[in-house]
């Protein structure tokens, strides 16, 4: 290692020095981070004793590029990986560990694309496959192979590839093969269509793909037959007419009985083949923009290891039909796709009231609407067959999973005033979505509201106050709330984090560079009395150029983390933070 590392210093020092008549060798850019956390044990909030005390993760990329040549490595080191992250991350000792994971090398020429290494891919949505990169999730599974990218005619693009998915600083035990077809419709027909002016298609844009993916995992033996080749195929289109969008895929996929796709016990395996589908279309005009979108899935956990859990080894991506929120409040409660079975919808409408109009005032005023809704799949048990079921694909099934009514109104006063109202209200299936039986459902109303008050060219103040009130309900199977023999509620499993909250947080910016901030949230209606604490947190950021350091101190609450409909659970935690990033 100190080899390797000593050879890229020198490497660099070559390449960045370029005397009189030198020819240029290329250039290197690249970027780290390197974030760290100090423990402290609180009972007040669960915070586990850490014998560490303090633990880092942290990266290095650097990126080589001349020509029609790159070539990049990054080193990462997890000692110990932070609260939160999968404890594989510290090494098969537990103690620590560091090393270069990710290195590729690349060719690209007017004609094709070549990739040996690492590498990240996606087709269509993503329902088949996709290998990326979550780093605050500790989610990474990029191929290790090769993988070719074909461009034969104007408008097509022909994408092959095969390798191993990355498993922390090992590789997964199954081969991952596949193959992406994209066909600009559009532009080939532009190419046939063009008259003597050298105008085609102008009002329109239609592209259309198809995709195949595959796993060969080797059969272990034992009690049941496991397919060997699993195999995942999908079509999709994307049409954008002026003011219209209508986006779809369809994806299938072959029977997979692993760890995760099971029934109602360990030894009911499931052999029922996946499905899934999404269609989304949009309306934008002037001061209106609408969107709808629709989705479904059933048995579409893919993973590469059929003994495989969580994060781990997953070849595909289903993304949530949920508003992605950034108030703290409400990421209590969180929405993860069930990949086993889901219905849901989403639908958005967005308003601006034209300037000097009665409602738009001076600066105009911004009305957005959203409803979500996600259920089961309306399902039938086979009793002759406890390894298959009967499903109405698309349907919806009576239990109800999550459901989000959300309207938010975005004004700007005057130069120097801006505010956001906004009202939700959301119903969350705890025992679903966070797997946790006996903890019921949770209904609750949040309302928020900030303002921003710009007090010079360079100085800003920022306010947010939040609230959310609770309802926890026991349920059963299909949702419907548990009474006791005397008709009484039945009272849920609860956590720390029940009951009402109240929130509140100051920003003070200085443009461009500091950043200050301090927040505290407090369960004050938990009904544990001794559970009702102040998570007090304060923040400060320095951004220089393409540098940025933050120090934090804080109580960090327990609970469930998501981007982008996946989650993994975050430990509480009290403690100091820093964070260092740059790019070069």
């Amino acid at each position: 290692m100190k080899k390797l590392l000593l050879s890229v210093i020198l490497l660099i020092a070559a390449i960045s020095y370029k005397g009189k008549g030198q020819t240029d060798l290329g250039r290197i850019t690249g970027n780290f981070q390197v974030d760290a956390q100090s423990y402290k044990e609180d009972t007040s909030i669960g915070a586990q004793k850490v014998d560490e005390e303090v633990r880092a993760n942290a990266f290095l990329n650097l990126i080589y590029t001349k020509d029609k040549f790159s070539a990049g490595i990054r080193y990462e080191t997890y000692l110990k990986e932070i609260l939160g992250f999968d404890s594989r991350w510290a090494g098969p000792n537990g103690n620590g560990i560091g090393g270069i994971p990710f290195r590729y090398a690349r060719y690209t020429d007017d004609l094709f694309e070549l990739t040996a290494g690492n590498f990240y891919e996606q087709i269509g949505t993503g329902m088949i496959f996709r290998s990326y990169e979550e780093r605050g999730l500790g989610l990474d599974n990029a191929l290790d192979g090769v993988k070719l990218k074909l461009y034969p005619a104007n408008g097509l693009r022909i994408t092959g590839m095969i390798g191993r998915q990355r498993s922390f600083f090992d590789y997964g035990p199954g081969l991952v093969r596949a193959l992406d077809v994209d066909v600009n419709a559009t532009q080939i027909i532009n190419e046939y269509l063009k008259g003597d002016n050298g105008t085609g298609v102008q009002d329109w844009q239609l592209s259309l793909g198809g995709g195949l993916s595959s796993k060969f995992q080797k059969d272990p033996g034992g009690e049941f037959i496991l397919p060997q080749n699993v195999m995942a195929w999908s079509g999709r289109f994307n049409l954008v007419a002026g003011e219209f969008s209508l986006q779809g895929e369809y994806a299938t996929k072959c029977n997979d009985p692993t760890s995760v796709n099971i029934l109602n016990n360990p030894n009911a395996l499931n052999y029922n083949k996946g499905q899934g589908l999404f269609l989304s279309g949009a309306y934008s005009t002037a001061g209106l923009g609408v969107s709808l979108s629709y989705k479904t899935v059933d048995n579409m956990d893919y993973r590469s290891d059929r003994n495989s859990t969580l994060t781990n080894l997953v070849m595909n991506f289903l993304p949530a039909l949920t508003k992605q929120y950034t108030y703290r409040l409400l990421t209590l409660y969180p929405y993860a796709t069930q990949p086993n079975g889901e219905v849901a919808l989403q639908g958005d409408i967005q308003y601006t009231f034209e300037k000097g109009s009665a409602l738009g005032g001076t600066y105009g005023t911004n009305i957005n609407f959203n409803y979500s809704l996600a259920k089961a799949t309306d399902t039938v048990r086979n009793v002759n067959d406890i390894h298959l079921y009967d499903i109405k694909f698309g349907a919806f099934g009576q239990r109800k999973y999550f459901e989000d009514i959300n309207i938010e109104i975005q004004k700007k006063w005057d130069k120097n005033i801006k505010t956001n109202f906004g009202y939700m209200n959301q119903y969350y299936n705890k025992e679903v979505a966070e797997g946790r039986p006996g903890y019921g459902i949770v209904k609750s109303q949040v309302a928020v509201a900030e303002i921003s008050y710009r007090i010079s060219s360079t100085n800003t103040i920022r306010m947010e106050v939040q609230h959310l009130w609770a309802k926890h309900i026991a349920v059963d199977e299909l949702g419907n709330e548990l009474k006791d023999a005397n008709g009484n509620s039945v009272k849920p499993t609860l956590d720390r984090n029940n009951g009402d909250w109240a929130y509140m947080l100051l920003e003070y910016s200085i443009a461009p560079s500091w950043f200050f901030s301090i927040f505290d949230e407090y369960n004050y209606g938990n009904e544990n009395a001794d559970w009702r604490t102040h998570y007090y947190n304060a923040n400060i950021v320095y951004n220089t150029g393409a540098t940025r350091v933050q120090l934090g101190y804080g109580k960090v609450r327990g609970g469930i983390l998501c981007v982008g409909g996946v989650c993994r659970f975050v430990p509480a935690s009290n403690g100091f933070s820093v964070s260092v990033s740059s790019s070069f």
